[in-house]
C-alpha cells in the first residue's frame, strides 16, 4: 500500500517552496475533463516510459493522481520499482480534492493558459478582431500577419497572407521578416494564448513597429466567417540576423531585469552532480537545428512551445530550468516568460560552447519490462481460425474506430487485465512495442500467461492480408477515456466547439484561487 496524502496536505504542500512533481495518471480523456491546476498528465498507458524525463530526480516528493479508482495505487508500484523512493498518492483522487473545496480545471496546458488571459489583463496588450484584420487588409494597409505555432500547425490551417514563425523564434527573426518599421504586426495563433505571448513578446523586447495579436486567433477568424487559407509553405528565414550583436544585448538586458541568472556550465555540472534538487537542461532552438548538433544532455523544447505547454516538458515544481541557444537570444526571452510563470529559468552562459563543457553524470540503469515475445500476421491468422488468439488493439481509442483487425477488441492498459481472456493467447497490437511491453506487466500480474504481440502492428496485419473493420461508435465515448472530446471539433470548422474553448480560455482567470494566481510573477513593462 503507498502512502497517502489528504487534499489539505497537498495543498499546502504545492505552496510550501520545495520541490514537488503532481503527476495526473489517469489517461489523457479523464484528465482534460478535469484535473488540479498544477497537477501534469502522464498516463499509466505509458507512464514509465514518460516519468525519468519528466520527473529526473527520483528523490523528489512524488505524488500522483486518480478519479480514486486505483490506477494511482499501480502507478506508485511503478514508480517504486524505477527506484523513487517518495511517493505518495492522493486519498480520494479528484474528487477528495474538489470535496475540500478546491478548484478542479478542465482543458490541458492550463496554467500557460491562465497565464496568457493574466498576461492580457494585466499588460493590456493590443489586440484586433477578425472582422478588423480583414479590413485592413482589404484597405491595403502595410500589415504583417505572423502566425506564432509551429511550422505544423501553420501549414494545416492559417490567415491568409500570414508567415510562420513559432514565438521562440519571433525576436530574433522580427527584424528580418518584417523589414519596415512602420509595418504594423498582427500577431495569430489558433486561439488565443501565443497570441498574446507572441505580440507582447515583441513589444517587450522593443521593436519600433505597432505590434498587435489577433484576437481569437485562426477560430475567432472562421467564426466570423472568413476563410482560411490551407496548406501554406511561407514560413521564416533561418539565416543569422544582421545584427545579433545588438539582438543579443538587448534579450539579455530583458531578461536579467525580470529575474533571470545566466549561469556558467561549472555550476549546471555542480548541480547535476551533487542532485541537490531538479535541473532540466533544454534546448530552445528549432527542430532542423537540435537535430543537427543538440548538446549531450539537453532535451529539445522549442521556447515557443515551451511557454506554451510547459508541462510537457517541466514534472516538478521550482526546479531549475536551464536553457541554451547559439545565438544569446531566443533562450533569454524565452527564460523570462518562463520566470513570470513562476519557474527557477536560467540561460546557459556560452551557449552550445558552454553546453559541451557541463558534466553529465551517468544516469543509473532503470529497470524496463521486457516486451512479449513476437507473433507475426500469418501465424496470427492460424490462431484465429482456430479460436485460440484474442487480438486486443492498444492503439488510440480513435485509431480503433476508424480501422482494427476484425474481431479484435480496444482497450488501454488500466482496463487491459479485465479485457484479457486468460484462456488464450492474448496477442496485443500496439503503434509502439514498448506501450505493448508495460500493458503485458499488467496482463501477467492479472493471471493472463500467454501474451504475444504482433510484429509490424496493425499495417503489418492487412499487408498480410487480415481482414480489417472500422467502428466509428465503437468504443462508445464514454469508454474512449485516452481522448479528449472537449472541443475536439474547434479546428474542423464546429463552430460551437470553437466558441466553447474561446469561453473557456477567457474564463480560466475567474476559477484560480489566491495561492494558482500568487503563483505567477507578472513583470510590468520594461
Amino acid at each position: 500500500m503507498s502512502r497517502r496524502v489528504d487534499a489539505k496536505t497537498l495543498k499546502a504542500w504545492l505552496s510550501d517552496g520545495g520541490e514537488i512533481a503532481l503527476l495526473d495518471v489517469r489517461e489523457y480523456g479523464r484528465y482534460g475533463e478535469g484535473h488540479l491546476f498544477f497537477a501534469v498528465s502522464l498516463p499509466y498507458s505509458r507512464f514509465e516510459l514518460g516519468l525519468p524525463a519528466l520527473v529526473p530526480n527520483p528523490r523528489v516528493r512524488l505524488v500522483l493522481c486518480d478519479d480514486g479508482e486505483g490506477v494511482a495505487e499501480r502507478a506508485a508500484k511503478r514508480a517504486a520499482a524505477l527506484g523513487y523512493g517518495n511517493v505518495q498518492v492522493l486519498a480520494g483522487g479528484t474528487g477528495a480534492w474538489k470535496g475540500a473545496g478546491f478548484p478542479i480545471y478542465a482543458g490541458v496546458n492550463v496554467p500557460s493558459k491562465a497565464f496568457g488571459e493574466l498576461v492580457e489583463l494585466e499588460r493590456h496588450t493590443p489586440r484586433v478582431t477578425a472582422s478588423e484584420l480583414q479590413c485592413m487588409r482589404e484597405r491595403g494597409e502595410d500589415i504583417a500577419i505572423v502566425d506564432g505555432r509551429t511550422v505544423a500547425e501553420f501549414q494545416k490551417m492559417n490567415i491568409p497572407g500570414g508567415v510562420c514563425c513559432p514565438n521562440g523564434e519571433l525576436a530574433l527573426r522580427v527584424k528580418e521578416l518584417v523589414p519596415s518599421p512602420k509595418t504594423k504586426i498582427v500577431v495569430n495563433c489558433a486561439g488565443r494564448t501565443r497570441s498574446i505571448i507572441g505580440a507582447q513578446t515583441l513589444i517587450d523586447f522593443g521593436v519600433p513597429n505597432e505590434v498587435v495579436a489577433l484576437e481569437n486567433g485562426t477560430q475567432g477568424w472562421f467564426l466570423a466567417g472568413l476563410k482560411l487559407e490551407n496548406g501554406a509553405q511561407r514560413r521564416f528565414a533561418a539565416q543569422a540576423a544582421a545584427d545579433l550583436s545588438a539582438l543579443r544585448q538587448r534579450a539579455r538586458t530583458l531578461a536579467e531585469a525580470r529575474g533571470v541568472a545566466f549561469v556558467a556550465a561549472g555550476q549546471v555540472s555542480h548541480w547535476l552532480a551533487h542532485r541537490a534538487g531538479t535541473t532540466y537542461l533544454l534546448d530552445v532552438r528549432t527542430p532542423d537545428e537540435f537535430a543537427a548538433n543538440g548538446p549531450a544532455g539537453f532535451a529539445y523544447a522549442p521556447g515557443g512551445q515551451l511557454v506554451q505547454t510547459t508541462d510537457h516538458w517541466i514534472g516538478t515544481r521550482r526546479a531549475r530550468i536551464v536553457l541554451v541557444d547559439d545565438d544569446g537570444v531566443r533562450a533569454p526571452m524565452t527564460a523570462q516568460w518562463l520566470r513570470q510563470l513562476g519557474h527557477e529559468a536560467y540561460v546557459l552562459e556560452g551557449g552550445l560552447a558552454g553546453a559541451g563543457k557541463i558534466e553529465i553524470p551517468h544516469a543509473a540503469a532503470r529497470p524496463v519490462p521486457a516486451g512479449p515475445a513476437a507473433i507475426e500476421a500469418k501465424e496470427l491468422a492460424g490462431r484465429l481460425s482456430d479460436g485460440s488468439a484474442q487480438i486486443i488493439d492498444l492503439r488510440s481509442s480513435m485509431s480503433y474506430r476508424k480501422e482494427h483487425i476484425a474481431g479484435a477488441v480496444w482497450s488501454i492498459r488500466p482496463r487491459i487485465a479485465r479485457t484479457a481472456d486468460a484462456g488464450k493467447t492474448v496477442v496485443l497490437v500496439a503503434d509502439d512495442p514498448a506501450i505493448a511491453a508495460l500493458a503485458a506487466v499488467d496482463l501477467a500480474e492479472g493471471d493472463v500467461r500467454v501474451v504475444r504481440v504482433l510484429a509490424g502492428g496493425h499495417e503489418a496485419a492487412k499487408a498480410a492480408g487480415l481482414k480489417v473493420a472500422s467502428t466509428p461508435a465503437d468504443p462508445a465515448d464514454a469508454e474512449c477515456i485516452d481522448h479528449l472530446f472537449f472541443t475536439a471539433g474547434r479546428h474542423e470548422g464546429d463552430e460551437a466547439a470553437a466558441r466553447q474553448y474561446i469561453a473557456w480560455e477567457i474564463g480560466l482567470v475567474d476559477q484560480l484561487d489566491a495561492a494558482e494566481r500568487g503563483s505567477f510573477r507578472i513583470a510590468g513593462a520594461p
